[in-house]
């Protein structure tokens, strides 16, 4: 199944070691910039449809602030209760300047 990748942000919204949101087609998407490279995934926490960008990120692990739910943004993995369904991962594509999430 191919990719339909979509600009969502350039690299300089983006410092390392921080996180932004995006809505891109009705969909909400966590951005995260873990040592330059740039991770993306669904921004709501699978156990209760609360913000991960009200969290925090340590590396590469976003903590949910509701219920301190963490995942990892490399695998979608949840590491800790009470969420027990992964995040929907996505691929990253830079161009450029450009940051763009395949869809």
């Amino acid at each position: 199944m191919s990719q339909n990748y979509i600009r969502i942000a350039v690299l300089g919204d983006i410092r390392p070691g921080t996180m932004r949101c995006a809505h891109i087609n009705g969909q909400r998407i966590l951005l995260a910039n873990v040592g330059g490279e740039i991770l993306a995934a669904d921004e709501m926490c699978t156990h209760e449809e609360h913000s991960l960008c009200n969290g925090a990120l340590h590396g590469d692990l976003v903590s949910c602030s509701l219920h301190g739910s963490r995942f990892s943004l490399r695998t979608g993995q949840p590491l800790e209760e009470p969420a027990r369904d992964p995040l929907r991962i996505y691929p990253v594509r830079i161009e450029g300047e450009d940051i763009l999430v395949g869809l």
